[in-house]
């Protein structure tokens, strides 16, 4: 082998293992670290922060007008509301904000915003308020299990 082909192999492997480096970071680690409590700390910025926060908001706005309309037999109201937080609205986070959030949190989000649109699906198809309601519950499991293993923390600004 010639040196500069030694040299070609060399900066092939450096650079597949900085991409490898690269996309463990910001596809499955996101930036993390450890929290007081013993959850996995997701460190954002305050505006990303409240971004996310602002969106598990509605999550919460979203539940609670599902089982007012569930209790109203309404399912058109049912179907309104759990669209609101469906698939449609993933797509507002920046890939910025994308790359923070470790891969176990973007999959219960996203399986969040999923099941949205299924029990609002089931609701249009079936116009079933009990099933509706037993939709919500395993739905919610995804909102336990997200809350259970992390906290959404700021940035500490740096000091000079």
């Amino acid at each position: 082998m010639t040196g500069s082909c030694r040299l070609g192999w060399g900066l092939a492997i450096l650079f597949l293992i900085a991409t490898l480096t690269l996309s463990y970071t910001f596809l499955i680690q996101g930036k993390t670290g450890p929290s007081s409590d013993g959850r996995t700390a997701i460190i954002l910025t305050p505006g990303e922060r409240d971004l996310v926060l602002t969106e598990m908001r509605a999550f919460l706005t979203a539940v609670q007008a599902i089982i007012d309309k569930a209790n109203q037999k309404d399912a058109p109201g049912i179907v309104k509301a759990a669209r609101a937080v469906g698939m449609q609205t993933a797509g507002a986070v920046p890939v910025s904000l994308m790359g923070k959030l470790p891969l176990a949190f973007k999959e219960l989000g996203m399986g969040t915003h999923h099941r949205f649109d299924q029990l609002a699906l089931d609701a249009e198809q079936m116009e079933d308020t009990q099933q509706v309601l037993m939709d919500l519950s395993v739905l919610l499991n995804n909102c336990i299990a997200c809350h259970a293993a992390y906290r959404i923390e700021a940035e500490q600004p740096c000091t000079p």
